[in-house]
């Protein structure tokens, strides 16, 4: 748990998945803090100052020691997720990473799937095709498919616990599942018979109450999503 002198704060966006894991961690670790939502079309000055560089979220302040880690770099996301890192190191309580070795190394590995992988070609590349919807879609649904098979037989990734790389990979795909933001365009993109083993975890994982604590409301979900497809076809 964190101690009473010790001051923690997070700047993040009610919609940034990497927001909502850094808040999943924090939940989960016990540890008290202060959110501030950023509104990013307006930044704020305090955002401009904690992270002058990228100007994005999330941010955190711990004892005055500030991280930040989400930016864009040529449309690439590059996500090292140091925050959440940071976070197991400093509270010891309730693991994160797995402590074996290899388990650790293979949680890095495919929460860097997701990030380079999947999330760069999820929701854009499905309102700009422009090798057809269709196309699209099946790339997506292949990268998806190493995730079924990775959670297969397991309750969840982390195993009996949610860890790193539910963390991770649940702070994208929750919203998009469970909201179903995708059938703003009239597709499935997770069909229950295609991925029977990513449905049951996303599931599973909604039943635990620090998750949905941090899940963001359906309607301010698809709110989104319809102003990134509304400004992705004027582009």
């Amino acid at each position: 748990m964190a101690k009473k002198e010790e001051s923690v704060k997070l700047l993040g966006f009610l919609i940034s998945p990497f927001s909502r894991r850094v808040e999943m961690a924090l939940k989960i670790k016990g540890v008290p803090y202060e959110y501030l939502e950023e509104d990013l079309p307006k930044k704020s000055n305090l955002l401009l100052e904690l992270n002058p560089v990228h100007k994005k979220v999330p941010v955190l302040v711990h004892n005055e020691k500030i991280l930040s880690e989400s930016h864009l770099v040529l449309n690439t996301f590059l996500i090292n997720n140091v925050i959440l890192e940071y976070i197991d190191q400093t509270w010891n309580n309730n693991p994160i990473l797995p402590q074996d070795p290899y388990e650790k190394a293979m949680a890095r590995f495919w929460a860097k799937f997701v990030d380079e992988q999947i999330l760069p070609v999820g929701f854009m590349p499905l309102v700009k095709a422009e090798k057809g919807i269709d196309v699209a879609i099946e790339e997506i649904r292949e990268m998806l498919m190493f995730l079924e098979k990775e959670v297969t037989g397991k309750d969840f990734f982390g195993r009996k616990t949610i860890g790193f790389l539910d963390m991770v990979a649940g702070s994208i795909l929750i919203p998009f599942c469970l909201t179903r933001a995708w059938e703003c365009m009239g597709i499935d993109m997770t069909p229950e018979d295609t991925f029977p083993e990513l449905n049951r975890w996303i599931k599973k994982l909604n039943e635990v109450e620090i998750v949905r604590e941090c899940i963001p409301p359906k309607d301010k979900h698809i709110e989104r999503m319809n102003k990134i497809v509304e400004r992705a076809k004027s582009t």
